[in-house]
């Protein structure tokens, strides 16, 4: 555990809390050890998606990475989300042409829903959400069903046949809240049936993680590349946009554009999962214009949260470009095969 001087402290007023949310991960996970409380099966198989930390780790590109080669390999694939910060209730399939759709189904969800073109399913039970989801039909005919589970290493109720957490840098240089952003100590990490991490920083942690992992554990290297969603819209032959998110970790949004090339003329992060109001659009477009920018660029994200409105008021001031994060497995062959053994 990262001590109270420690790098991984973010809040140093809550480090006296954290053993006692350590005692209460111990307590949770021994009432579920002797039966206490209830892990409950779906009849098809689930792939937990999951993380370290309470953010930022980059589990959405990996649920769409998956999801690819699965559907690839003649399954059906569904997710199955709690759809953090939505005002919707009880358990339902996201639409992505619904007004408000980001509101009422979560801007993860939504997100997912766009890129995947899979059904994707929201609900703070993710059992129930799971029965949906099989009684839907969406698996007919002999066609093999499977569940992903997004942001699933917490959630215990629902059986897995495989948990693959990301990991990152940060994460083993973080504390564990409240004091840092770490919802496991890193020696949960034994629990994984895979770990996945990302190519750049393979060589400072992988070492560390497999010293963390089961022997038998595979260690999956994720490739990830930033591209525009909206190839025709163009910000000029010597672009300087603002950039803006609401995101767990901007840091890293802001280094990816720069290795892409992208010289900034401004930068404002938002709070993660952020709803965007006009005032933040009235802030955005006067920071724009004062900074001489030429346009906007942001994530999937946060676009799904901008109204028709909003994206007009800042197209009045100049393009709006929807960054995408592209993944994929290096050692894809390896993925499939762990991953067709551990549903079937």
């Amino acid at each position: 555990m990262t001590g109270p001087r420690g790098g991984g402290v973010k809040r140093q007023w809550a480090w006296p809390l954290v053993p006692l949310y350590a005692a209460g991960l111990a307590v949770n996970r021994g009432l579920r050890r002797v039966g206490v409380l209830r892990t409950r099966r779906l009849e098809w198989p689930v792939v937990s998606v999951g993380s370290l930390s309470a953010g930022g780790a980059g589990k959405t590109p990996v649920v769409i990475a998956l999801a690819g080669l699965l559907r690839e390999r003649g399954w059906a694939v569904d997710v199955l989300s709690r759809g953090y910060g939505r005002n919707g209730s009880g358990v339902e399939r996201v639409d992505t042409g619904a007004e408000g759709a980001a509101a009422r189904f979560g801007d993860e969800p939504v997100a997912m829903a766009q890129r995947l073109g899979v059904p994707v399913w929201v609900g703070a039970d993710r059992f129930a959400a799971g029965q949906v989801a099989e009684r839907s039909g969406d698996a007919t005919d002999g066609v093999r069903g499977v569940h992903l589970l997004d942001d699933g290493f917490q959630h215990r109720r629902l059986a897995r046949a495989m948990d693959v957490v990301v990991v990152t840098e940060e994460d083993l240089h973080d504390a564990l809240l409240p004091a840092g952003n770490r919802r496991e100590a890193l020696r949960a990490l034994r629990l994984a049936d895979a770990v996945v991490v990302r190519e750049e920083e393979r060589d400072r942690v992988t070492e560390r993680v497999r010293q963390l992992m089961r022997s038998d554990a595979p260690v999956w290297r994720l490739r990830r590349e930033l591209r525009l969603a909206d190839s025709a819209v163009e910000l000029g032959a010597r672009p300087r946009p603002l950039a803006f998110c609401g995101i767990a970790r901007p840091e890293g949004f802001w280094g990816m554009l720069a290795q892409a090339g992208y010289m900034l003329a401004a930068k404002v992060a938002y709070s993660d999962h952020h709803r965007y109001g006009s005032d933040d659009v009235e802030r955005l477009a006067k920071v724009a214009g004062q900074r001489g920018a030429t346009g906007f660029l942001t994530t999937e994200k946060d676009a799904v949260k901008l109204s028709a409105g909003m994206m007009e008021r800042l197209r009045s001031v100049g393009p709006v470009c929807v960054v995408a994060l592209d993944a994929g497995f290096v050692d894809e062959a390896e993925v499939v095969r762990e991953l067709e053994a551990r549903c079937r």
